[in-house]
């Protein structure tokens, strides 16, 4: 088994990164590469010794004492990016890794990788947030397929269940994790990257901890980005973005199932904690008020609900075109065809939009709606004052025995969930309050800034498609003040 990470995930030009491999006793090479519209190679090492590395313990809370097998400087000419670390072993078996170098001055648009979401699934050396555990390190490899895959397109979570045999084998074969289709660089961002770098867009990036601990992170951008599933938030992660948009910066949630969960980083940023349904367990919980639970965000006891940053929720919308969730077109409604986001479409109230690259899939954010002369609303309430609905789609959060195979067996479903913690009790009455849900695409003023969002996960796979496309470059050149 040949597998790596990199200390520290994140660096600037000048700073120094150390890789950490384990595998059969041989030789590997290291090939490092930028990945963007395309792929540039800056380190290529070959005749690295490697070795058996300790596995004792648990890995996935504590992280791997492992020693390095090659340290080496970022290059002052390596443009910030996501950094892919290609290994292979004399035999022909392959790895990886990566990290993120940060950019030395702003550029149009911050891209913050969800890399605190990466952790809550990596179930490489134990268990992850989804089978059984409560706190994940950062300093340990992601399972294959978090970070390359060889069909994206094809190994996508929202057209699984559509797999032919065909489909299943190749998946198969490629020795991915089940789990890469849920979380990592390979989905979403890497898709979005490839095409907006491609459209002249000039991107900086870094991962959740900077957005965490780095005050001065967003200075001097006029946009930070979200991608795809971006679903573990830390507070100082909100307080940065919230601050930024009141300060009359933009924020762009191209993502879906956002800030669903608080969680925190924990000994310098090298793991992250989140109780989730098991708040109780948490030593922060306070049966009365407790802001930093490592819970829902939407929960009464933190009292912060994402829609606050967002304008929308998991808790109002849930799964689509998914087991047990609405198929619907895999696209939108239009409600605002006149809206700044649709220039230069010609639609009409109610057209389609995004379903030929089947955007609304997997998870889904919305808000209440109510119908006004046919045309959805955001409910009193339901979303943070002035929010337009410009779109929307159905989705459904799960019940508990509805969830697929390998969740562990204290999941509890969100639909159940929910009606729980904001209906009062899980009750049938309660949860028929929140079934039927939305994905809801919209937009909000906050402060002196604004906020857009599509309410999915899946917008990056549509970014082929004219429609998708459009509306991005639309959202971009707004956010961005580029021509």
């Amino acid at each position: 088994m040949l597998a790596g990470y990199c200390w520290p995930q994140s660096l600037r030009p000048g700073e120094t990164v150390t890789l950490y491999c384990h595998g059969e006793a041989g030789r590997v090479r290291a090939q490092v590469v930028r990945q963007g519209a395309g792929e540039q190679t800056v380190l290529d090492r070959t005749g690295i010794a490697l070795g058996p590395q300790p596995l004792d313990g648990d890995l996935a809370s504590q992280g791997c004492d492992w020693q390095p097998s090659l340290t080496f400087e970022v290059g002052a000419d390596w443009p910030s990016g996501f950094y892919l670390v290609r290994l292979i072993h004399d035999s022909g078996e392959r790895g990886d890794a990566f990290f993120v170098v940060r950019a030395a001055e702003p550029a149009d648009a911050l891209l913050v990788l969800s890399t605190s979401t990466w952790t809550a699934y990596n179930n490489w050396g134990g268990p992850s947030f989804y089978t059984g555990g409560q706190t994940g390190s950062l300093r340990r490899p992601l399972p294959p397929g978090f970070l390359e895959k060889s069909d994206p397109m094809r190994h996508r979570i929202a057209r699984y269940r559509d797999w032919s045999k065909d489909d299943a084998r190749s998946f198969a074969k490629a020795g991915h994790s089940p789990w890469c289709m849920a979380a990592g660089w390979a989905n979403w961002e890497r898709l979005f990257v490839a095409w907006a770098e491609a459209q002249g867009f000039r991107l900086g990036y870094a991962t959740s901890a900077d957005l965490d601990r780095d005050a001065s992170l967003l200075d001097g951008y006029p946009c930070t980005l979200s991608i795809g599933h971006d679903e573990y938030w830390t507070a100082g992660m909100r307080d940065q973005v919230e601050a930024y948009i009141d300060d009359g910066g933009n924020a762009a949630f191209l993502s879906g199932n956002t800030a669903f969960w608080q969680a925190r980083f924990e000994a310098g940023h090298s793991r992250l904690v989140c109780y989730k349904t098991a708040f109780e367990a948490d030593p922060l919980h306070d049966p009365v008020h407790a802001p930093h639970l490592s819970t829902m965000w939407s929960d009464p006891l933190v009292g912060r609900p994402e829609s606050l940053m967002t304008g929308v929720s998991f808790t109002r919308g849930g799964y689509a075109h998914m087991p047990n969730a609405p198929r619907g077109t895999g696209g939108y409604q239009v409600w605002q065809p006149d809206h700044w986001a649709f220039e230069s479409l010609s639609l009409e109230p109610g057209a389609p939009l995004g379903a030929d690259g089947l955007v609304v899939g997997y998870e889904c954010d919305g808000c209440a709606l109510v119908e006004r002369e046919g045309v959805p609303h955001a409910a009193a309430g339901g979303a943070p004052d002035g929010f337009q609905v410009l779109a929307s789609a159905p989705a459904r959060l799960w019940e508990t025995q509805e969830a697929p195979d390998g969740l562990h067996d204290s999941y509890i479903g969100e639909l159940n969930w929910v009606a729980e913690r904001l209906g009062g009790g899980d009750t049938p009455e309660n949860r028929a309050r929140f079934e039927e849900g939305h994905a809801v695409m919209g937009t909000f003023r906050r402060g002196k800034g604004e906020v857009f969002t599509t309410g999915c996960t899946d917008w990056a796979y549509g970014l082929q498609c004219d429609d998708v496309a459009t509306v991005t470059r639309n959202l971009l050149r707004r956010f961005t003040g580029r021509s």
